[in-house]
């Protein structure tokens, strides 16, 4: 359905064809075990490795990143499942260094237990790091553009040339921007993976992951490994979280231009209030990404970085603020404010806020932010 718009390929992705007498929208499939065929391959047998509800979910975003996708409990499920499907040991793994810190944790906690070698890059340096022939040996590199929290930008194409060049496997964390937003397997990625607890889903009720492959022989040949991984490791969902997560997605591109519209104008408000220093936004002119980001990235996000003066200055705006919640996690229809050094995973001020604006009226989080921001002056 490439040809269609956003609006109509979220609303009508992974549907079934049109029966008379059957739901709009299919129901959730309760069901561990299946009744068996002669052949008990040939049809569902057991929930782990796949259920009905699995696939239409899997149908629908593998459609809209233009891959055959999996679906997996949690974001770090879909990472770990990616890195260890292709990975082992004497292998070296490039993360960055200034992405989601769960993925580093994972890295240095867990990939080096295996006798895996972890590299950590800036995400601005990873292109720069790929021209000068510096990914050879690398079995796995893993992006993320826009980066969390700092949302910086990477050149996708740049580094997928140079990890063909060097036998890698590219995969691209796409949870910031969501299919809507970039299609990394197009730049030449491998894999593109993501949480999709975050905006594709974006209603702050479920925990989710995908992987998806491209349509090549070699992308076949990744997603096999990837879905003997999670068969084998049981990390998939239950039907209940894929249905809901199914139906959350019809709304994703609504849902994004609120609050990339909203996004635009908390930036600019940001940007020219004395009590923040550093704003960050990729869609907004003069942000050190918007050149890149203009060009690879096909739509804008809903989340906003910047520094207040210290620790006490993000309670105060808190306590100061109606509509802006304090919560962690971004992409939901709730607008939310995240200190993101509380958490110790980021080198990052500790007045250092990432803003997630949710679906409310643009005017009235302005306005409500506005005010919270004066009281700090």
């Amino acid at each position: 359905m490439s040809e269609l718009g956003d609006g109509t390929r979220v609303a009508r992705g992974g549907d079934e064809p049109v029966a008379p007498g059957t739901p709009l929208r299919p129901s959730p499939v309760f069901a561990a075990p299946f009744h068996l065929a002669e052949d008990p391959y040939a049809t569902d047998f057991y929930a782990r490795p796949g259920h009905p509800t699995l696939r239409v979910l899997e149908r629908a975003i593998g459609d809209l990143d233009g891959g055959e996708c999996l679906v997996f409990a949690t974001g770090m499920a879909a990472i770990s499942a990616a890195v260890l499907a292709v990975c082992g040991a004497g292998d070296r793994v490039v993360v960055p260094s200034d992405g989601y810190y769960q993925t580093r944790a994972f890295g240095e906690g867990e990939l080096t237990r295996f006798g895996i070698e972890v590299q950590q890059v800036p995400t601005l340096q990873i292109a720069d790091v790929a021209a000068r022939g510096d990914l050879e040996g690398a079995a796995f590199v893993l992006l993320e553009t826009p980066s969390n929290p700092e949302l910086d930008v990477c050149d996708v194409a740049a580094v997928a040339a140079a990890t063909q060049a060097a036998g890698a496997v590219l995969a691209v964390d796409n949870t910031t921007a969501t299919p809507l937003g970039q299609r990394p397997l197009d730049l030449g990625a491998d894999l593109v993976l993501a949480a999709d607890t975050k905006a594709l889903t974006g209603h702050s009720d479920l925990l989710m992951g995908h992987v998806t492959a491209a349509r090549t022989e070699r992308g076949r040949q990744l997603l096999t490994r990837v879905k003997a991984w999670r068969d084998r490791t049981g990390n998939g969902p239950g039907a209940f979280d894929a249905w809901l997560a199914h139906r959350s997605l019809s709304t994703l591109d609504l849902r994004l231009a609120r609050q990339a519209t909203t996004a635009a104008a908390v930036a600019d408000l940001l940007a020219d209030h004395p009590a923040v220093t550093g704003v960050r936004w990729p869609g907004r002119p003069g942000d050190p990404s918007y050149e890149l980001a203009s060009r690879q990235m096909l739509r804008m996000n809903g989340v906003v970085s910047a520094t207040l003066a210290d620790e006490a200055a993000v309670h105060a705006l808190v306590r100061a603020s109606e509509l802006w919640l304090a919560a962690t996690s971004f992409g939901g229809v709730h607008s939310t404010v995240d200190r993101r050094a509380q958490w110790g995973g980021d080198a990052v001020p500790a007045g250092f806020v990432r803003f997630s604006c949710g679906i409310e009226d643009t005017a009235d989080l302005v306005a409500d932010l506005a005010r919270a921001l004066d009281t700090l002056v």
